[in-house]
């Protein structure tokens, strides 16, 4: 359902080619969907076949034609329906990463320390790349503005943990001094 919303949305804007699909979404909404570009173009196909969307060919110089796809009055009003049933529900975020910390204890705490640096440098840079994302208009710079949120957020989190897991580190090493 969130793959076929995105879509129409996108075409809602404008007629488009899958290749600028693609692009747009690898580009701007990678952050909160994963669609290779052999799903979209099923898809795409599964929606025209639905009369949510006509597709026609469009040739630029001597480049291979290419199908452009555009919303039909039945595509705008599937739309509407995807997109309300997503705004109105919630669905619970999951973190694959939280499988590891629930095994953290299993690795000696200098080197889970060191796995979770690893981690923080992954997720600061992501961070940095959400931050050069371009200012989008009207809704779409919400999108971009809660990965920021969520990105910054998680980095606080896990700063917490590695100074947890330090400052144990620091303890035991003191007390094995002191012993």
């Amino acid at each position: 359902m969130d793959r076929e919303l995105l879509l129409l949305g996108l075409l809602r804007r404008q007629e488009m080619h899958g290749y600028q699909l693609h692009e747009f979404i690898n580009q701007n909404l990678a952050s909160c969907v994963n669609l290779k570009k052999s799903t979209a173009y099923f898809l795409l196909d599964r929606m025209a076949e639905a009369g949510w969307m006509v597709e026609t060919e469009s040739q630029e110089g001597n480049r291979p034609p290419r199908r452009v796809y555009q919303l039909t009055p039945a595509g705008e009003a599937a739309f509407q329906r995807l997109l309300r049933a997503n705004l109105a529900a919630h669905e619970p975020a999951r973190f694959a990463g939280d499988i590891g910390l629930a095994f953290l204890d299993a690795l000696p705490p200098a080197e889970a320390r060191d796995c979770l640096l690893r981690r923080r440098a992954q997720l600061a840079a992501d961070l940095e790349a959400a931050a050069r994302i371009p200012e989008h208009a009207g809704s779409m710079q919400w999108v971009i503005d809660h990965l920021r949120h969520h990105l910054a957020s998680e980095l606080e989190w896990l700063d917490r943990v590695i100074a947890q897991i330090t400052t144990s580190i620091e303890s035991h090493d003191h007390e094995e001094e002191e012993s």
